[in-house]
């Protein structure tokens, strides 16, 4: 059965998360139903990586099998035409039956938009995180470097995750300021739940001035969620992108226009 991929952009305030609910409210239940509007058949999809509710993606990539033989315009433009404003399928490839969005991804990589004013944000309500006391960039970046490279981050997963190992690559945390905004970019070989709210949480404890850098690296050799930041509002984080090798022939760049 032919295998078909697909990247997805959606914006997460209008749903309940990616993966499926019995209610119908989650992206993946409002992908399904347009493909399956499209293939004249039901059609299971699988994800690069599953988000949770309120947060956004610029360039999820899933894949499904069907029976169906259609144009890549079709899955595209006909597939939009039945999904929900806030959804929408941004390119299709036929793939070779052993591809899968999940477990051939080499990296993926996130982005965490946050307004550092003083007032709460309004016309943004829902797509940035929001802190108001003013931000050390330059405290924020020494601490980040004790997080880049391979180490058990448990102490910032959910008491959720169903990872088997902790143990995860973060291959880079590049922080920047835009105007109002502190945007922090982070890629990796895959992600703990929770793992990049739960970092920018940390980090901005650091920022603030509430611990020095170093208070980082004891968080991480503590293995302690405990010890770590809570978790940072979802409205501000976007997977931006997900990368496979070239074999597979799907398009590579990131979606990167929002807060650039």
């Amino acid at each position: 059965m032919p295998r078909v991929a697909l990247g997805v952009e959606y914006n997460g305030s209008a749903f309940c998360g990616w993966q499926t609910q019995p209610s119908g409210c989650a992206v993946q239940d409002a992908l399904e139903r347009a493909l399956a509007g499209i293939a004249g058949e039901k059609i299971a999809t699988v994800c690069a990586g599953r988000t949770d509710a309120g947060v956004h993606a610029l360039a999820q990539v899933v894949h499904f099998d069907t029976g169906a033989q259609r144009p890549e315009s079709a899955w595209v433009r006909g597939t939009n035409a039945l999904l929900p404003a806030g959804v929408a399928v941004t390119w299709a490839r036929p793939v070779a039956d052993d591809f899968h969005a999940r477990y051939a991804a080499r990296e993926r990589g996130y982005r965490y938009v946050l307004l550092n004013h003083a007032l709460r944000p309004a016309l943004n309500v829902g797509r940035v995180g929001w802190f108001h006391l003013p931000l050390n960039l330059d405290s924020m970046r020494a601490a980040a470097q004790y997080l880049v490279g391979t180490h058990d981050f448990s102490a910032f997963r959910s008491a959720a995750c169903q990872a088997k190992s902790p143990v995860r690559e973060l291959r880079r945390l590049d922080i920047r300021r835009s105007g109002d905004y502190v945007l922090f970019e982070l890629a990796a070989n895959a992600f703990l739940h929770h793992m990049v709210r739960n970092i920018v949480g940390s980090l901005v404890y650091v920022g603030k001035g509430k611990h020095d850098p170093a208070w980082v690296a004891t968080v991480l050799a503590s293995r302690d969620r405990t010890l770590a930041a809570p978790t940072l509002e979802a409205a501000g984080l976007y997977l931006t992108g997900v990368s496979y090798d070239a074999k597979w022939g799907l398009p590579q760049a990131e979606r990167s226009e929002w807060f650039t």
